[in-house]
């Protein structure tokens, strides 16, 4: 069992894990062990996630999310295997928690009269300097 906050927790059938062979440092050892961790959570099909977590959780992974409503999280960072669960295992519960907090409402505003005035006396300063660049009118 995975804990993510005290409301949310994935259990184990929902978890996935394989092991690949990683690229990078590793000596002779990089083509005989499997170090690198896929993790595979079937975040559509959870019981634990609430719908709205769900669709910020989608949003979130971007193409760390499947066709078929799974998220996919892909370690190779280290030499081994078992830091590598760690890693992805931690990386999963970042996501699922920042995909927990609901965004604040943007609240429309309108710029003060003052901003306004101020912006279009800046333009017409600004204007009257190009104007001055230009060729001068002699009689």
């Amino acid at each position: 069992m995975l804990r993510i906050t005290d409301q949310i927790s994935l259990e184990d059938w929902e978890l996935t894990e394989s092991f690949t062979r990683a690229s990078g440092p590793g000596g002779q050892n990089v083509n005989k062990v499997s170090t690198a961790v896929e993790l595979r959570f079937e975040a559509e099909r959870s019981p634990n996630l609430p719908a709205a977590v769900k669709q910020r959780l989608r949003r979130l992974a971007g193409s760390r999310w499947t066709k078929d409503g799974a998220v996919v999280i892909f370690v190779q960072e280290t030499r081994h295997q078992a830091r590598n669960r760690e890693i992805a295992r931690e990386r999963l519960a970042e996501l699922v928690r920042r995909a927990t907090v609901v965004p604040k409402r943007r609240r429309p505003t309108k710029p003060t009269r003052g901003s306004v005035e101020r912006r279009l006396k800046a333009k017409k300063a600004r204007g009257d300097v190009k104007a001055l660049r230009g060729r001068t009118e002699t009689e």
